[in-house]
Parts: structure tokens; C-alpha cells; sequence
């Protein structure tokens, strides 16, 4: 189901919404719970229509070689896939934990799932809980894996496309990842039996600065 939500339309999109709302009033419904947010399903749909709910991992892996330190990036998935790889300067809370995990509601929060579809309903939950800065990361892991570590040659030899893809060579040789090449005066791309995960770093060597984990609030 990987890339899911992200290819559907706004009216498929708008019922998605509807069955994840209906869900979150479940959980944000109760009376013993101390927050409780109202949520305008227009206003959610104005969002996703501009996207303005989610970023690109292009525009992620930007911030994270630049040092940008204004976010938290989330790690949806289980700690035994946390700890086969994530990506750097990522936290690992898995979804059934999110909304005991402290944040602060004035964070910049980023979240992503293997795929696209858990990260999308954590945001809806995260939204539900007034949190004004969240976003996900489109495509999620595997968007990463194919668009960062792995990109491959463009099929076209377009001035523009080689330019691009020149320049995700070397953001994959940031992250540790391997370019796929074209084969030599044909389009017919290169066949990697196997594509090995570079190994996980606990900081982002960024200009000569080690990232600092921000210091967790309520």
C-alpha cells in the first residue's frame, strides 16, 4: 500500500479523512481527557490541497545537510526497523505511542512511516491534538530509500534531468547511499540484484557541527 493516500484524489482523499475523524472523536471524545480540539474537516482539506500537510524528502534531506535544528523528526515504525536503519536525526516513536510522547505543541513536528498511509493517520491524530506544526513525510521510507539513497538515472538525457539527477548523486553519497547508474549509451538501467542500506549514523557530520538532540518537553 506504499504511496497510497499520496496518489489519491481530493474526494477520496476527503473520505479518507471523514473515516479517520470519525476514529480520532473515538479517542478525543472521552471526558476524561484533558484535551479536547476541534476539528474542521475543511480546514484539513484546504491544507492537503495546498500541500500544506506534508513535505518532500528532497526538502528533508536539504534541512538535514544544511543543520537545521527548528524540527523533530519521528520514526513511526517498531525500534527493530528503527534499528535496522533510519533516517538520520530521527526519533523512534512507535504510532501506538505518539500521543503519550512528549512534544510540545509549538514544535515543528515531522513524522514518517515505512510508507505513506500510518504517517498520514498519525498526523491526523497529531492534528486532533492541536498540534499546529505537523507534518509528514510524503511517500515515507521507501520515498526516501528510492528518491535519496538510491536514485536512479533518468530515462530521458534531458539538460535538466541530468542536472537533477547529478544533484541527488551527491545527496546519496551524503546519506550513504548508491546512485543507480544508466548503462552506456543506452536507457536501460544498470540491474542491482541488491540494493545494501548504508549504515546508521547517530549524528549528522553537517560543516564540521555534531546535531544535538532537542531537549523533550510536555
Amino acid at each position: 500500500m506504499t504511496k497510497f493516500f499520496n496518489k489519491l484524489n481530493l474526494n477520496n482523499k476527503l473520505a479518507f479523512i471523514a473515516i479517520v475523524l470519525g476514529l480520532t472523536a473515538l479517542i478525543i471524545g472521552s471526558p476524561t481527557n484533558e484535551t479536547k480540539v476541534t476539528i474542521n474537516p475543511n480546514d484539513l482539506a484546504l491544507m492537503i490541497s495546498k500541500g500544506a500537510d506534508h513535505i518532500e524528502v528532497e526538502e528533508l534531506a536539504d534541512w538535514i545537510i544544511q543543520g537545521k535544528m527548528d524540527y523533530r523528526l519521528l520514526d513511526l515504525r517498531d525500534d527493530k526497523s528503527f534499528n535496522e536503519y533510519h533516517i538520520p536525526t530521527a526519533e523512534n516513536v512507535p504510532l501506538s505511542e505518539l500521543m503519550n510522547y512528549q512534544i510540545e505543541r509549538n514544535e515543528k513536528v515531522i513524522i514518517y512511516s515505512e510508507g505513506g498511509i500510518h504517517s498520514s493517520q498519525a498526523w491526523f491524530l497529531l492534528k486532533s491534538k492541536g498540534y499546529k506544526s505537523a507534518y509528514f513525510i510524503i511517500g515515507g521510507l521507501d520515498e526516501w530509500k528510492d528518491e535519496i539513497l538510491f536514485p536512479s538515472a533518468p530515462a530521458d538525457s534531458t539538460s535538466e534531468s541530468l542536472a537533477q539527477f547529478n544533484k541527488m548523486k551527491e545527496v546519496s553519497k551524503f546519506f550513504g547511499g548508491s546512485p543507480i547508474e544508466s548503462t552506456s549509451n543506452t536507457t536501460e538501467k544498470v540491474i542491482v540484484p541488491y540494493l545494501t542500506m548504508p549504515k546508521i549514523q547517530t549524528t549528522a557530520p553537517v560543516g564540521g557541527t555534531t546535531k544535538k538532540k532537542k531537549k523533550e518537553g510536555c
